[in-house]
């Protein structure tokens, strides 16, 4: 079909849907960077086990002296933080994904 010949109401929904791709799109990326830093804190977090005082945070440019309870503390809170945005984005994710599910079922069904 021309792009002059399909109705506009079926273009809209054809728009539609590229744009629930573009967010999966996002989604995925979004939950990708999380992931990573889940990986990075759990291996922070054995290194720590393994390290002796005094231990070090890198904040900017600078290296601080941490206690070690209290980096672990810290590196905990964050991987709970990352967790939960996995969690949420991979909530976001399946919804979009019925949505463009729905509505390609529905396209599809016009267009035969």
């Amino acid at each position: 079909m021309e792009k002059d010949k399909i109705p506009k109401d079926m273009q809209e929904k054809i728009g539609e849907l590229q744009m629930l791709q573009q967010r999966l799109n996002v989604f995925a990326n979004q939950k990708q960077v999380f992931q990573i830093q889940q990986i990075e804190v759990e291996n922070a977090l054995k290194e720590l086990e393994k390290a002796k005082a005094p231990v070090y945070k890198l904040v900017g440019e600078i290296l601080i002296e941490k206690s070690p309870e209290e980096l672990k503390k810290e590196l905990e809170e964050k991987k709970t933080d990352a967790d939960i945005r996995v969690k949420s984005l991979e909530k976001q994710e399946e919804k979009t994904k019925q949505e463009a599910l729905e509505l390609q079922k529905e396209v599809t069904k016009i267009l035969k």
